[in-house]
């Protein structure tokens, strides 16, 4: 049975390569570019093909809905890397700094480090906004938060990230 014009329009789905690169890129934020990226935004549209009539237009654009998946994606696949490594941040750290920096520039390592020692609302709220490039009321959305709320956190998390990457800057020669 075809889709009636008006069912076509509130699908979620019916323009989906900028929506895939958007759910790719905060999977590669949250997890680094790779094999775990790919996986999260195939198991995200697995799942959004899936439940695609549960998207509301109503509740925010879908993009706002996919993150909302791929956040759920991303904490089963952190969670079974924990289950297979039990490690502490620190060594995380270290190990995505030894990772990243083949192909990845001193700042970029410099960035992931710290963003990694952010606690994890912090982290998560840079992902969305940097990684899934939200505006803060599609975050809000996500989050179930109002965005105003949601304005403020990111601007504390972004002071924190700051102090974190001017602490580590060497100082600079006069």
């Amino acid at each position: 049975m075809a889709a009636r014009p008006w069912e076509r329009l509130s699908d979620p789905l019916r323009n989906p390569a900028p929506l895939i690169q958007r759910v790719y890129a905060y999977a590669a934020y949250r997890l680094g570019d790779g094999a775990d990226a790919d996986d999260v935004t195939s198991e995200t549209f697995e799942r959004a093909l899936r439940y695609r009539d549960s998207y509301d237009a109503m509740k925010g654009p879908p993009a706002a809905w996919l993150i909302g998946i791929a956040q759920r994606c991303v904490a089963d696949s952190l969670r079974r890397r924990t289950d297979l490594i039990s490690t502490t941040d620190e060594t995380v750290v270290d190990q995505m700094t030894e990772a990243d920096h083949a192909d990845s520039s001193a700042l970029r390592l410099d960035v992931s480090a710290a963003v990694a020692t952010l606690g994890l609302r912090d982290r998560e709220l840079i992902a969305l906004r940097y990684g899934a490039d939200l505006k803060a009321k599609d975050i809000a959305v996500v989050l179930g938060e109002k965005t105003n709320a949601v304005e403020v956190a990111l601007h504390r998390a972004l002071d924190r990230l700051t102090s974190l990457l001017e602490e580590s800057r060497p100082p600079s020669r006069s």
